[in-house]
């Protein structure tokens, strides 16, 4: 970061972001602790007096096209502000550092704000974050809030995982017993007792006007909303409503277990593959986002090697193994979306039986698949659980944490990522950003929720638009005045870096 000063994020003498009241009671902004870190802050002599009920009014928007398209220049001037653009998202961000140089608590009517300039544009065009409404449900209020926490970050995708073993999520039309027999299951494990099963009936699903509720509300705050139709494993929501789908053809049941199952959609049937154009024929309906993700995650193989049908379907398509033929499943379902202007995602296995040249790939187990698809020159996003599963645990003290699935994943870890590592300068241009994952297995509530996405969700954000010249100390400094947005937001957030263990 470039500044016409000392760094003012290296005076030990202030806490990033803190406010300083003055004879007047007018706070004082001395830093501009802003998370993600902007790419340059110049600073200037003078300072703003911004009036908080009227600071809308004192912002002029000049339209600048050669600025990128999430790109914007913030310019604090003794006069007034002004937030130059390309797009109405770079005039968002704009206004999303701005609000952050602002006093989080109620009450205050008005700020002093130092005169700067910012110039500023994300790292990556793909700056995702992930939530399972699987294996715990989350309502539409809940799933607005978790929005919010990543416009606060600048983050514009939201990856939305609504089908799974335990849970079908999303209302489909066509196929009314996926959320009638799907969106429920008749008991749940017992935390530390994972041999038993309660007998409470769990789940829910959102409608489809709820899901353009959704969407609508994310795409106010610039974010695209990517959705997640679980294809052809983490079946068995689906299964239980529809069994003729499966391999067997009967004995299914929404899974009260977490884990991976054996049984997995049947790409012998040609029912099968009309059940997924139609079911993804509505979701593009529902979602205007260029890519769907379409998992291809953990597919056990031992029902098709065993049904006549898929045996049938190797032969005739020349499949030399039933990794070939998930490959088989991927390729046409994708050839189906690309026919309706998408693109697929899916998490790194699809790579296994080869994938067409235009497949997103989402690294998950470690970086080595994103590694592998960007050699091939395939698109990467990548979001290994070694850095970016943030269900695992903060603390190695798990006594005194909640229950995990497991792991250690700190938040200094989190922000020593590097999503280039290992590839040459022509590969890291297939990379197109980073996300971080919440899955829910063991999270019940979305005070929790909230408990393990912040504020390692501010790392992965530093990650995905700032990249180069990153400090930890530095950013330290400045969540300490992030902090103070969680706080007057009720939000409930690990407090690791902030506080002495």
């Amino acid at each position: 970061m470039k500044t016409t000063k000392q760094s003012f994020y290296a005076l030990a003498v202030i806490i990033a972001g803190a406010l300083l009241f003055s004879c007047e009671k007018t706070p004082v902004c001395e830093a501009v602790a802003i998370v993600p870190r902007p790419q340059q802050v110049t600073m200037q002599e003078g300072t703003y007096k911004a009036r908080l009920a009227r600071l809308e009014e004192s912002i002029s928007y000049v339209t600048d096209a050669t600025l990128g398209e999430e790109a914007y220049v913030l310019q604090i001037a003794p006069k007034g502000i002004t937030v130059s653009s390309s797009t109405p998202a770079g005039a968002f961000y704009a206004k999303q550092s701005l609000w952050q140089m602002l006093p989080a608590e109620k009450g205050v009517k008005a700020v002093k704000l130092p005169c700067c300039t910012i110039t500023d544009a994300p790292a990556f065009a793909y700056r995702g974050a992930h939530l399972d409404v699987c294996r715990h449900f989350f309502s539409v209020d809940e799933v607005k809030e978790y929005i919010d926490i990543l416009a606060m970050n600048k983050l514009n995708r939201f990856h939305f995982h609504l089908t799974e073993d335990q849970g079908w999520r999303i209302e489909i039309k066509a196929y009314p017993k996926l959320t009638e027999v799907g969106a429920f299951r008749n008991g749940t494990m017992v935390e530390k007792n994972w041999n038993q099963v309660d007998s409470v009936r769990y789940g829910g699903f959102y409608t489809q006007d709820e899901i353009r509720d959704i969407v609508q509300y994310a795409a106010d705050r610039f974010i695209t909303v990517v959705p997640e139709i679980e294809i052809p494993g983490h079946a068995l929501a689906a299964l239980a409503s529809y069994p003729e789908l499966g391999c067997r053809g009967e004995g299914y049941e929404v899974s009260p277990y977490w884990g991976v199952f054996p049984d997995v959609f049947c790409p012998g049937k040609e029912e099968t593959f009309k059940f997924w154009e139609d079911v993804l024929t509505e979701v593009m309906e529902l979602f205007p986002s260029e890519y769907i993700h379409i998992g291809g995650d953990e597919c056990p193989k031992q029902e098709w090697e065993k049904c006549p049908l898929c045996q049938k379907r190797m032969k005739e398509e020349g499949c030399a193994n039933e990794f070939e033929l998930q490959s088989y499943v991927t390729r046409r379902v994708e050839a189906f979306l690309n026919a309706h202007g998408r693109q697929i995602i899916g998490w790194d296995e699809i790579l296994e039986g080869g994938v067409t040249p235009t497949a997103t790939i989402m690294s998950w187990r470690g970086t080595a698949g994103g590694v592998a698809a960007a050699q091939k020159g395939n698109k990467v996003i990548m979001t290994p659980n070694s850095y970016c599963y943030l269900d695992y645990y903060q603390s190695r003290d798990v006594d005194k944490e909640p229950l995990a699935i497991g792991g250690f994943l700190p938040i200094e870890k989190v922000y020593s990522f590097n999503p280039y590592e290992g590839l040459t300068e022509q590969q890291q241009k297939y990379i197109l950003g980073v996300q971080g994952n919440v899955w829910t297995e063991y999270i019940k509530t979305f005070d929790q929720v909230e408990y393990m996405l912040l504020p390692r969700i501010c790392a992965i954000a530093e990650t995905a638009w700032t990249l180069n010249g990153r400090d930890y100390e530095d950013f330290a400094l400045r969540m300490q005045h992030m902090r103070t947005y969680f706080d007057a937001n009720g939000w409930n957030y690990a407090r690791h870096m902030f506080e002495k263990e």
